[in-house]
């Protein structure tokens, strides 16, 4: 098995909704804002090449959005989703499964591009699978009021109207090595894939924990449709992550890709801190 770090691009969003209730004065030394508030976040990936299949957990943003939807989001950084994926030796026609942990915009826009005369969309990922939650299919198509915004139909139903969707269930299994837990805070039935890596477990954190400034469990944003469920998704997680020596993967850390966990007298802390590549 080989495990890549596909970086897609950044964005900004507003720093007081990534931290919730926590005071501007404590979630500005994690991630500093600039002057309209918002802090640049990383949409990293990971690309998982195991048994002659190529299976990328989530995409990104993508780029098919008009410049108005783009703006709002300021889009920045030379990285891309094809760029990336160019860098580790891949194309796009490359990838087998494409994994994705949940279909708000800056984590599966990647997934359907403008076909050649943009009179349609086409998958970007022509020869890949999608895996889908079917819980969480059924969320995305039948949003709540909260939620409608983050899912785009031009990201979602073009995977099933082009045949590409599979969806899956609590009792799956995409590839022997990988499994994974479920969540509920941030949104319904969001999936936290655990990726064997010799003797190493690495959780592809998603949006339970997007960042190692996410890591106490009281610090939850404003985006999540059920607040004391992720605190108690994420203490759970933490408390086995400690036990077993979990090594979180996070998706929009704009620095950290890597960390382990340990418990102290004043809660859960980030122990060591490093890049995917220092474990290969």
């Amino acid at each position: 098995m080989k495990l890549y770090s596909i970086n897609t691009g950044h964005f900004k969003l507003d720093g007081g909704a990534m931290f919730g209730v926590v005071p501007k004065a404590i979630w500005n030394k994690i991630n500093p804002a600039d002057e309209n508030n918002m802090c640049s976040w990383a949409m990293r990936c990971l690309l998982v090449e195991v048994d002659q299949k190529l299976i990328l957990i989530d995409n990104g943003m993508g780029n098919k959005q008009d410049a108005k939807f783009l703006s709002h989001y300021y889009l920045h950084g030379s990285d891309t989703l094809e760029k990336s994926l160019n860098e580790a030796g891949f194309s796009v026609d490359d990838i087998t499964d494409v994994l994705l942990t949940h279909l708000h915009f800056d984590h599966c826009g990647g997934s359907i591009q403008w076909n050649s005369d943009r009179s349609g969309f086409a998958p970007t990922f022509k020869n890949a699978h999608y895996h889908v939650h079917a819980d969480h299919w059924e969320e995305a198509l039948h949003p709540n009021a909260r939620e409608k915004a983050s899912f785009l139909k031009d990201n979602i139903l073009p995977i099933q109207e082009t045949g590409h969707l599979n969806l899956f269930n609590d009792n799956s299994i995409i590839h022997p090595s990988i499994t994974f837990s479920k969540s509920m805070g941030h949104t319904n039935s969001m999936v936290i894939p655990h990726i064997k890596y010799g003797e190493l477990t690495i959780a592809f954190m998603a949006d339970l924990i997007p960042s190692l400034g996410h890591i106490p469990p009281h610090y939850v944003m404003g985006y999540d449709v059920r607040p004391l469920d992720t605190m108690r998704e994420r203490t759970e997680f933490l408390s086995n992550a400690v036990k077993e020596n979990i090594i979180l993967f996070f998706e929009h850390d704009p620095i950290h890709e890597c960390a382990t966990v340990v418990q102290t007298e004043r809660g859960f802390k980030p122990n060591a801190i490093f890049k995917l590549n220092e474990l290969l």
